[in-house]
């Protein structure tokens, strides 16, 4: 059916009314809002909104329209390498080793939970895997383990790197948000239990205070209203940046090309993607740009720039999901199950080990699953002080997500029956 508008000037000022009307009800103190939103996440609004435009209300098209792909090529590499600019190495560091041990435990739970899953899947219910034969699921799945380890725009990443459909990319999405916020509302609830669930960790949750403190600091010591010079230096390295990574992209691939018999020989098909190097450059770009002077961008707003490319990105991707699809196979939820109970149950033997405060198990899992979206939310249900936390070491993910949801992939792939 032909949506009732087709000029993407019309369609992009409609999504960001829809993205801008969710962030000021997230953020509004009306009661009824405040508890709406704690059963709704709000980045889940910015996928199913645009969605809803497209069908049942037939106002605007995925297909019909060319965002999608600006989003991806322009805004994805360019959030990218903002998001890596602010990673602060040192100020990881001094959060203590158990909060950077929580981080990497939940990465690695997400990293093998993907194969585990599809192996146990495939041992107890086969059947979940025929939604286009095993070879597209564990494909699908890379865009989840793309979400999880670093976010929506290492998710975009996945499906365009392994050729996700948008069909399939649009089940992946609901069990990638369902399954996720799932997990959320338990470390929301959490928080309100965290010193009788640190009891049974046997956490000395002592270090804590110091990092209230250290938090503090980092955050006054960055906060500034930006100026026009630096809103245009933001803008500079974000797109110079990309441009880069785009030329970078345009270089490699036919070198990868000329080399495809190799590449398929030991499935490195992948390698053959421009938009694979146009992401590996970018967000490469950035990491190294965080060991420079650029890094004090992030004072001006890089991340938040970063962020606000993000939620477009992730609009544009919500309006091309088709609601009538995403049930066709619940089955494919068993697999996200499973994959998040791995991902918890080593997140729980690992806190218990080390004895980490659950404040760490928390945040570091948030960071990993939810990303900068929804980090600062967990990690200030403790504190509102310690958001920032969540954002640092969400950032953190965005720069691994990449690295590790094509570790995942891999394995997903020689699992796969």
């Amino acid at each position: 059916m032909e949506p009732f508008f087709t000029n993407d000037a019309i369609v992009l000022g409609l999504l960001l009314i829809v993205i801008a009307a969710v962030f000021h009800t997230s953020h509004s103190p009306n009661p009824l809002w405040k508890k709406f939103y704690t059963i709704v996440p709000s980045i889940l609004l910015c996928y199913f909104l645009p969605a809803l435009l497209n069908w049942p209300l037939g106002l605007i098209s995925g297909e019909e329209s060319n965002l999608y792909f600006v989003a991806s090529r322009y805004l994805l590499p360019a959030s990218l390498v903002l998001l890596c600019l602010s990673i602060d190495l040192k100020g990881i560091i001094n959060l203590g080793p158990k909060a950077l041990i929580m981080f990497f435990a939940a990465t690695i739970g997400i990293v093998i939970g993907g194969p585990i899953a599809i192996l146990f899947i495939s041992a107890v219910a086969p059947s979940v895997l025929d939604v286009g034969g095993a070879e597209e699921v564990w494909r699908g799945l890379t865009t989840v383990a793309g979400s999880w380890i670093g976010g929506g725009a290492n998710q975009a990443s996945m499906k365009e790197i392994y050729e996700v459909s948008d069909e399939l990319f649009s089940q992946m999405i609901v069990i990638d948000v369902i399954c996720a916020n799932i997990w959320t509302g338990f470390l929301l609830y959490g928080a309100n239990q965290a010193k009788r669930v640190d009891r049974w960790l046997k956490s000395d949750t002592t270090a804590i205070d110091d990092l209230k403190k250290r938090v503090e600091d980092y955050q006054a010591s960055i906060a500034k209203v930006p100026t026009l010079t630096e809103v245009m230096t933001i803008l500079a390295v974000a797109f110079g940046a990309t441009a880069l990574a785009r030329w970078g992209a345009d270089s490699i691939q036919p070198v990868m090309e000329r080399n495809i018999d190799f590449l398929d020989k030991y499935n490195l098909t992948s390698l053959n993607s421009d938009f694979f190097w146009l992401v590996v450059i970018a967000t490469t770009v950035g990491v190294g740009l965080s060991f420079t002077k650029a890094r004090k961008l992030e004072g001006a707003g890089a991340s938040r720039l970063g962020s606000v490319f993000i939620f477009i990105l992730v609009a544009t991707i919500g309006m091309q999901m088709n609601i009538r699809e995403v049930f066709d196979n619940p089955g494919l939820f068993a697999i996200g199950i499973s994959w998040m109970l791995v991902h918890v149950i080593i997140m729980i033997v690992v806190a218990k080990i080390i004895k980490a405060p659950f404040f760490f198990v928390a945040v570091g899992s948030q960071a990993n699953v939810g990303g900068a979206a929804s980090a600062p939310v967990v990690a200030s249900a403790f504190s509102p002080a310690l958001a920032p936390v969540g954002v640092l070491l969400a950032v953190l993910g965005y720069a691994l997500g990449t690295y590790g949801a094509i570790l995942c992939a891999q394995l997903m792939e020689w699992v796969s029956p």
